[in-house]
């Protein structure tokens, strides 16, 4: 480890996982280059703090409700949550800053805020405090450039479109298609205060000293060469964060089940079929059991993650057949949550049916996994489409929560020349340079 050299960095997270993850790995990544590292964050979906103990923690309120904390309006989150934060997170960097600016010295100075960004207050707070802002884009950057778009599309009149049309292109969000966008766009009622937020997004993060991506030009490329259009500061495209060189420890809200590896262990190279649709998704009881009934029919071994809650209406699994976990004979094993960087990392895990989230796509990319596609909501849909589409590397489920359509899937994967085929491609993707370290050369400075 080297030494501290006494410059601060405070990072802010989105309350979400898929927010939390990244804002953390780079901040181990900081750490590891000497910068001391404060993290600012939400009551909600605190982070664990005892598995980061060399940084420094500060929670500030939220004024969430019980009710809020559980809604699946992750929108009306966000935005509460915008509304709620400004002046106790104002408050708490004020309380940083005050010591060092009555020292004089350089010890422990604040180099800059890096933050999510969905925190649209925050430009105006760290102007207020002449502190330069990095903004931190969790998506792929084509997906963030993309979404701003949201807003002029629905006020061109993009949707509806006729039935006819549901596969076509996307022209200026390729390789998303009709069907795709009109999920993102979401419902009438959704669309002011959706368009009202992307505005905010956009207009609070083209003052900021930087934009930080979690992508790199081998998956970016297009969208890195024409970013100038839309942000004239610096873009620095960090590549996956979790393989750079610094020390693991864990950034999920919630507890892996450690026994999925020693039962990992047990099985041959590439046969088992992993399968998680992240800390957001939830199912149907019927969407559930088809996919109980897909994977089983499979006769192929699978390590299913369902998280407590995600069914609705459910606990947990209650609603499976009577006797489904002991038809499968030891072939099939269900937890609430997994330790994905190490099930991905197994040499028995063969293939990942996932949400496709940019943390599982760049996680599944980087491990060499090939994918089964069933996207839900916002990025997902166009990583899917990367997937499938441009790069090659999975099969697409088209939203079809079918147990045919998932079993046969699972065997064109696992079982035949696809498959193999296009597990050679995702290898040749593995190999290439998807790192690109800025941080040697970072100071936090404009």
């Amino acid at each position: 480890m080297e030494k501290r050299n006494e410059r601060q960095v405070i990072l802010f997270p989105l309350p979400l996982q898929g927010c939390i993850n990244p804002i953390l790995q780079l901040a181990k990544i900081l750490f590891s280059r000497g910068f001391s590292i404060t993290i600012i964050h939400t009551r909600f979906n605190a982070p664990e703090s005892s598995n980061h103990p060399l940084f420094t923690f500060l929670q500030i309120p939220d004024g969430l409700s019980e009710t809020e904390t559980q809604s699946r309006d992750v929108l009306l989150q966000l935005t509460l949550l915008n509304n709620n934060c400004e002046n106790p997170f104002r408050e708490c960097l004020a309380k940083l800053i005050k010591p060092n600016s009555d020292s004089g010295t350089e010890e422990g100075r604040i180099s800059c805020l890096i933050d999510d960004s969905g925190w649209v207050f925050t430009q105006d707070v760290a102007e207020s405090f002449s502190l330069p802002r990095f903004v931190l884009c969790a998506y792929k950057f084509s997906f963030f450039l993309g979404h701003l778009l949201v807003p002029q599309l629905r006020r061109e009149g993009f949707l509806p479109f006729p039935d006819s049309e549901a596969e076509d292109l996307v022209p200026v969000f390729p390789p998303l298609r009709k069907k795709d966008l009109s999920r993102i766009m979401g419902t009438t009622a959704q669309s002011e205060p959706l368009d009202s937020y992307l505005h905010k997004i956009l207009e609070t993060t083209k003052p900021a000293s930087g934009l930080i991506v979690m992508s790199c030009e081998e998956l970016d490329q297009d969208s890195l060469a024409t970013s100038n259009k839309v942000f004239t500061f610096p873009i620095f495209p960090i590549g996956p964060s979790h393989i750079h060189d610094v020390p693991a420890s864990s950034s999920s809200l919630f507890e892996p089940d450690q026994s999925c590896i020693p039962w990992l262990d047990k099985h041959e190279t590439r046969s088992v079929i992993y399968v998680s649709l992240g800390s957001i998704v939830t199912l149907s009881e019927s969407e559930f059991l088809e996919i109980a009934c897909g994977l089983r029919n499979t006769n192929q071994s699978f390590l299913w993650v369902v998280r407590p809650g995600s069914v609705h209406g459910k606990d947990w699994i209650e609603s499976l057949p009577l006797g489904f976990m002991e038809s499968l004979e030891g072939k099939g094993k269900i937890v609430r949550w997994a330790p994905q960087l190490d099930v991905l990392a197994h040499k028995a895990t063969g293939g990942f049916l996932t949400h496709n989230g940019w943390n599982s796509t760049l996680e599944s990319i980087c491990e060499g996994v090939p994918m089964i596609c069933l996207p839900f909501v916002w990025d997902q849909l166009l990583n899917a489409r990367f997937i499938t589409d441009v790069w090659r590397i999975g099969i697409h489920l088209e939203g079809r929560i079918e147990r045919r359509e998932i079993e046969r899937a699972v065997i064109r994967l696992m079982a035949e020349l696809e498959g193999e085929e296009i597990q050679e491609r995702i290898q040749v993707l593995k190999d290439e340079d998807l790192c690109i370290i800025w941080i040697e050369s970072f100071n936090g400075e404009e």
